[in-house]
C-alpha cells in the first residue's frame, strides 16, 4: 500500500473492526494508539468481537470504574464531536442511565446538550450527592451555549426593536438624518443639489422601556430535551434585554411558570421535568393569559405537536391569538439535531391558518426572533433561510 492506500486502509478497518483485516490485507492495526482506539469502539459496538454473528451489544458491563476508564480513553483518542456520539450511544445501547447517577462518573463525561437532556430527566430521582456534580455539567453546557448565541441575538433582537420604534412623522429634534437622507437619494435634484425627502424617519421614543412582550411555551416531553435546553438559554437572554418582557412556560399535562427563574438558565432547566403526557391546549390557553397587548406580542410554541388535550380548541386558540394580532411562531424543535418527528396533521393544520410550523437551529433563531419582531413574513423567512435544513 502507498501512503494514501494505508491511511484509508487503517480507517475502514476501525469502522469494521476485525472482521474487516482480511479484505484490507489481513495487516491489522500495528500502532498502539489504534489498537487502543479499537478496543474503545468494539466495547461499545460489538458483540463477541466486531464482526461477530447476533445481536450487537457493548461490553462495558456495569463497572463504574471500567465505564469511567473508557469515558477516558475516548477523550483521549476522539475528538470532542465524536466523543458526544459515542457517549449518547453509550447511554441509549448500554443502558448506563443509572451510572450517570454516580458523581465519579459524571466528573469523566464530556458535558453536552443531550447529556444535559438525559440528566434533567432524572432531576427526580437523582441523589443529593449527584445533584451539586450534575449542576457543574449543566452549567458548563449553559454557559458554552451562552457564548454561542447572547451577542448574536442581543443585536439582531436589538436591531428588530429600534427598527419598529422608528416613526414617520417625527418632529424636528427625532429626525434621525442619515436615515432620512439614504431612504430619500432617489429624489435627488441635481439642479438644486439636494434631497428633497418625501419620507422623514425618525428615532423612537425612549420613554417606553418595554416595547414588545415575548411568551415562550416549550414543550417539555423527553422527545423535546434539546430543545427545552436551548430554549431555556434563549429565554434567558431575551429575559436580560429591559426593551422585552419576556415569560417562559414548560409544559407536559401540566404547565409551569418558569419566568421568575430566567435569571439563571440552569435554574431554569433544573424547574424541568423532562417526560410525560402532553396537553398543548392547556399551555397555550396559559400562555394567552399572560398576553395583555397583542399586538405588540410574540407568542413562540416550541413543541413536535403531539397533541394529548383537546385538538380543536388547540387550533381554535392559535386562531384566536393570531387574529388579536399576536405574531405566533411554531417551532418542531430547536435543536441541531436534523429534522424531527412530528405530527404532520397538526402542522399542516397550522399552515391553513397562516402559522407555519418548522424545525429551526440555535443558530438561525436570533435571525428569526428578529423577523417575528419585525412582524415580517416568517414563513417566507424559513422557506429562505432555512433552506437545506434537514
Amino acid at each position: 500500500m502507498n501512503e494514501i492506500d494505508e491511511a484509508q486502509g487503517r480507517r475502514w478497518r476501525l469502522v469494521l473492526g476485525s472482521a474487516g483485516e482480511a479484505g484490507l490485507g489481513g495487516g491489522g492495526l500495528g500502532n498502539a494508539d489504534d489498537q487502543a482506539m479499537d478496543r474503545a469502539l468494539g466495547a461499545l459496538y460489538d458483540s463477541g468481537g466486531r464482526g461477530g454473528q447476533g445481536r450487537r451489544s457493548g461490553g462495558l458491563g456495569g463497572s463504574a470504574p471500567q465505564v469511567s476508564r473508557w469515558l477516558g480513553d475516548i477523550r483521549r483518542y476522539f475528538p470532542s464531536t465524536v466523543v458526544e456520539v459515542m457517549q449518547r450511544d453509550a447511554v441509549e445501547r448500554l443502558n448506563l442511565t443509572e451510572l450517570l447517577l454516580e458523581p465519579e462518573l459524571l466528573e469523566a463525561v464530556e458535558p453536552d446538550v443531550h447529556l444535559v437532556g438525559t440528566l434533567l430527566s432524572l432531576n427526580r430521582v437523582m441523589p443529593e450527592s449527584t445533584k451539586a456534580t450534575a449542576r457543574m455539567v449543566v452549567e458548563k453546557v449553559v454557559k458554552e451555549i451562552e457564548r454561542r448565541i447572547a451577542a448574536q441575538t442581543v443585536a439582531a433582537v436589538g436591531g428588530a426593536l429600534n427598527r419598529a420604534a422608528r416613526v414617520s412623522r417625527p418632529k424636528l429634534r427625532d429626525i434621525d438624518w442619515d436615515r432620512t437622507i439614504r431612504k430619500n437619494l432617489a429624489n435627488y435634484l441635481p439642479e438644486h443639489r439636494t434631497v428633497v425627502p418625501e419620507r422623514l424617519v425618525g428615532y423612537g421614543r425612549k420613554a417606553q422601556a418595554v416595547k414588545r412582550d415575548v411568551v415562550l411555551a416549550i414543550d417539555q416531553s423527553g422527545s423535546m430535551a434539546s430543545s427545552v435546553v436551548y430554549a431555556s438559554v434563549f429565554g434567558a437572554v431575551l429575559a436580560s434585554m429591559r426593551s422585552l418582557r419576556t415569560s417562559l412556560v414548560v409544559f407536559d399535562t401540566a404547565v409551569v411558570d418558569l419566568t421568575e427563574k430566567l435569571s439563571d438558565p440552569v435554574e431554569v432547566l433544573f424547574g424541568t421535568q423532562l417526560g410525560g403526557g402532553t396537553d398543548i391546549n392547556r399551555a397555550i390557553a396559559y400562555s394567552q393569559s399572560l398576553i395583555t397587548r397583542p399586538a405588540d406580542s410574540l407568542f413562540v410554541l416550541i413543541s413536535d405537536l403531539y397533541e394529548g388535550g383537546v385538538r380543536a380548541e388547540m387550533l381554535r386558540r392559535i386562531r384566536a391569538m393570531k387574529e388579536a394580532g399576536v405574531q405566533v411562531v411554531v417551532l418542531l424543535a430547536l435543536s441541531d439535531e436534523g429534522a424531527p418527528a412530528y405530527d404532520r396533521d397538526n402542522a399542516a393544520a397550522l399552515t391553513a391558518l397562516g402559522v407555519p410550523a418548522f424545525a429551526c437551529t440555535p443558530d438561525k433563531f436570533p435571525d428569526l426572533l428578529a423577523v417575528a419582531l419585525d412582524r415580517g413574513d416568517i414563513g417566507a423567512w424559513a422557506h429562505t433561510a432555512l433552506r437545506g435544513q434537514p
